[in-house]
């Protein structure tokens, strides 16, 4: 039976994408844009960095980029209405064509003019360990601990709900019997630099339309 629920195809964009970055710690997958960025192997430019804490490591890495990097301090506002008014508002100014969350680990609510331009990366293979608390070495403990043969990362369209939304790509990783936490992060890590760069892309080329909730990827033309 035919779906009611209408398919919407992103544009592509002809020109470098506009993006908005936004973190919450070392800003380890801002550094990765701008190496892919100045390499040549991601066309975009990146007008607007948002750090959720004022002692964000990022902040300087981005700011040493030549990057402007603006504080939103999470703990400033009452709720995440408020807060994230805030951040798109600068986005906004900015005129940024998709947002990233890049380590961000605040919730926000997008409004609606920024639905299916927001992106995030999750440090395993969504639908498992992920959610609410799942994030940095949490996740890699409990990969570890539930014995789980492989692990990855995961970059898909945000919503409005933790680590949640249409998957772009996923990338896996074997997890060794004698990994650390520190190990595994380093190297779902290393997957990571090639999984977001490699979802931009596909966003920019207009390969992307989203079909009940799925990612279905159209060919190359």
């Amino acid at each position: 039976m035919p779906s009611s629920v209408p398919s919407i195809l992103l544009p592509a964009i002809s020109r470098p994408l506009r993006l908005a970055v936004l973190i919450s710690g070392g800003g380890t997958t801002l550094l990765n844009f701008v190496e892919r960025m100045r390499s040549g192997t991601l066309s975009a430019e990146i007008p607007l960095v948002i750090a959720s804490r004022v002692d964000c490591t990022g902040i300087e890495r981005a700011r040493r980029a030549g990057l402007r990097c603006e504080v939103v301090a999470r703990r400033e506002f009452s709720d995440t209405a408020a807060f994230s008014e805030n951040i798109f508002a600068l986005c906004r100014e900015a005129q940024v064509d998709f947002v990233t969350l890049a380590g961000f680990l605040s919730l926000i609510r997008i409004p609606d003019d920024f639905a299916n331009r927001v992106l995030n990366i999750h440090p395993s293979l969504i639908p498992a360990f992920c959610g609410r608390g799942y994030h940095g070495h949490f996740v890699h403990e409990a990969v570890i601990k539930r014995g789980a043969k492989i692990s990855g990362c995961t970059v898909h369209f945000a919503d409005n709900e933790y680590d949640h939304g249409p998957i772009v790509v996923q990338k896996c990783v074997p997890v060794l019997d004698d990994d650390t936490p520190d190990t595994l992060a380093d190297r779902v890590f290393t997957a990571e630099c090639e999984a977001y760069p490699e979802a931009l892309q596909l966003v920019a080329n207009g390969r992307c339309e989203l079909v009940n909730g799925r990612v279905q990827l159209r060919p190359i033309v």
